[in-house]
């Protein structure tokens, strides 16, 4: 039954950018959809300064998505490999980034040799996963002794947020905390829209899996936008700067 549920669930977020990853690479490249606000103006900056300096080396971009990530650290002289269920990002990221190596395939069982990455990068996609044992099971396979992880995901504490209403006021509250398991959302866009999971855990959650499986925790820092969405997205800019929507982690492959 937990094989049943796995496969439903990545099937899925496979759906989802499979039906809109078009829109939602064109949104960011055109910076004209709120995927460029989070994306390029929120998660990318602190992700990318927890990669450092990236010079010649060896990185997997795990859910490589569209390849924007995979373009960037190319032009910083890596050697970039992705990896998606999306065959319709993966077909974008091969023009994005014409240098890379870019294959459709799942996280739970990479293609790849042991010890073959100095980096592995996941921006924006553990949430989806329920069981992490899997996934960082693999990233330690090909990564070499003293590899990094470096990973983005949703912040645990404002991902439990949701929306009340007292009289004629709307607000936000953290609620359920503790309950962690699957919430579905909707990815609206102006022709179309997919069904797309998340799975919330607690931060005490995130570390213990982390340390199980032999990572060393060695940054970590909150996503705060950059001035650029100060003038384009307001109201986002104005709620990410008061509270954290992502956060990145570096881990170090001991």
């Amino acid at each position: 039954m937990a094989a049943i549920h796995l496969n439903n669930m990545k099937n899925k977020i496979m759906n989802a950018y499979n039906i809109l990853g078009d829109y939602y690479y064109k949104s960011r490249k055109e910076k004209s959809g709120i995927s460029y606000f989070y994306n390029e103006l929120l998660e990318m900056p602190t992700t990318l300064k927890m990669l450092g300096d990236v010079r010649d080396k060896r990185i997997l971009d795990l859910g490589c998505g569209p390849g924007i990530y995979a373009k960037i650290l190319d032009e910083k002289g890596a050697r970039v490999k992705g990896i998606d269920i999306s065959k319709e990002l993966i077909r974008i990221a091969k023009k994005e980034c014409p240098n890379g190596e870019f294959i459709v395939g799942s996280a739970e069982k990479l293609p790849y040799k042991k010890e073959e990455f100095d980096m592995v990068l996941a921006a924006l996609v553990l949430d989806h996963i329920e069981n992490w044992d899997l996934i960082l099971k693999e990233v330690r396979r090909v990564l070499k002794k003293g590899g990094l992880f470096i990973f983005s995901e949703y912040n645990p504490i404002t991902e439990s947020l949701v929306k009340e209403r007292w009289f004629f006021r709307k607000f936000k509250i953290i609620k359920n905390y503790f309950n962690e398991g699957q919430y579905k959302g909707k990815w609206k866009e102006p022709e179309n829209e997919a069904e797309i999971t998340h799975h919330h855990k607690t931060y005490s959650t995130i570390i213990k899996t982390l340390v199980r499986n032999n990572f060393e925790i060695i940054d970590y820092e909150d996503s705060y936008p950059i001035k650029e969405g100060k003038e384009l997205f307001i109201k986002q800019y104005k709620e990410a700067s008061a509270l954290p929507k992502f956060c990145t982690w570096k881990l170090k492959k001991k």
